[in-house]
């Protein structure tokens, strides 16, 4: 399903990937506010799923091949007030790299105790609930 917010803007698929016990984050090349590293995300196509924006933006910024395993749910973003939808994904294929070097300019696969250094203004509860629970072992 779609989804368009405020002033018809398409929503934003983000993905979650975690993979051999890190979660990958992004900088974009551009903060949006206090906004700078983020999960691989990207404006939902029209037509388009969440889960697949959500695939695709991460191909299209890190090069890495993932698969959608389920949504983690979706809210008006407090700091943007974009629409956010949340899609866990698991690696299929590749390694991640800065593919789309006009949008991002580094990444980094963090370790749950890294993830408030690089995102400290927290995460969606429901995403902090996926990461606690699959990267706690």
């Amino acid at each position: 399903m779609t989804q368009q917010t405020d002033g018809d803007q398409p929503g934003i698929a983000a993905a979650v990937i975690v993979n051999e016990g890190r979660v990958l984050l992004v900088r974009r090349r551009v903060n949006e506010g206090q906004l700078s590293w983020q999960f691989p995300a990207g404006a939902v196509e029209p037509g388009e799923s969440e889960e697949d924006a959500a695939v695709r933006e991460t191909l299209e910024e890190t090069g890495l091949e993932v698969k959608a395993l389920k949504s983690l749910g979706s809210r008006i973003h407090p700091k943007t007030r974009r629409h956010m939808s949340y899609t866990a994904c698991e690696v299929v294929s590749g390694t991640a790299y800065v593919a789309d070097s006009d949008e991002l300019a580094d990444l980094a696969w963090c370790s749950h105790s890294e993830v408030s250094s690089y995102v400290p203004y927290g995460l969606y509860a429901p995403v902090q609930q996926y990461l606690d629970h699959v990267m706690a072992q």
